[in-house]
């Protein structure tokens, strides 16, 4: 499904703005994050050198996490006031608990794998609310979550570039 979202991302932006710019903002779009932008960078797709799709992936992931750490709660609960985002903000809290488990037990580890792990649901989106929503210092939450989207890069240059380069070549 990611695979697909960027591919589709990356057909509708092609042509209209840079393909550093592309993976940039793929890196900052919740569920894809730097994960989709290095796939869109990849040889298999936009084939951005390496050594720039790095860069531009990890700003651009880190770039929401600040504002989350500081305003999902606040969101949350301005949207639960209102009635067609009160369903939305519900979705996002249960999507939170449902993952604030991990988190908890391990603490300060636990979200450092959680943001680095590259697997459905999880990332430095997710990771900065559940930090929110359990009330972890921000400069615990985002130092944890600067250390899983550099576990994250590795894992993610090594398949792009790695595997799915080797299959485009």
């Amino acid at each position: 499904m990611t695979t697909t979202f960027v591919q589709q991302i990356t057909a509708l932006l092609g042509g209209k703005i840079s393909h550093e710019a592309i993976i940039f903002i793929i890196s900052m779009i919740p569920v894809l994050e730097l994960r989709g932008g290095l796939l869109a960078a990849s040889p298999a797709l936009l084939n951005v050198p390496i050594l720039t799709a790095i860069p531009l992936c990890i700003i651009g992931n880190i770039l929401p996490i600040p504002f989350i750490l500081l305003l999902i709660e606040r969101i949350l609960i301005w949207m639960e006031g209102l009635p067609v985002l009160g369903r939305v903000a519900l979705w996002l809290r249960n999507k939170a608990d449902k993952n604030k488990g991990q988190i908890e037990t391990y603490g300060f580890w636990g979200l450092v794998l959680f943001v680095g792990i590259p697997l459905p649901g999880t990332g430095a989106w997710t990771g900065s609310m559940v930090a929110s929503l359990l009330h972890m210092s921000f400069r615990k939450a985002f130092a944890a979550c600067i250390l899983g989207i550099i576990m994250a890069t590795v894992i993610m240059s090594i398949i792009s570039y790695g595997l799915l380069g080797a299959l485009a070549a």
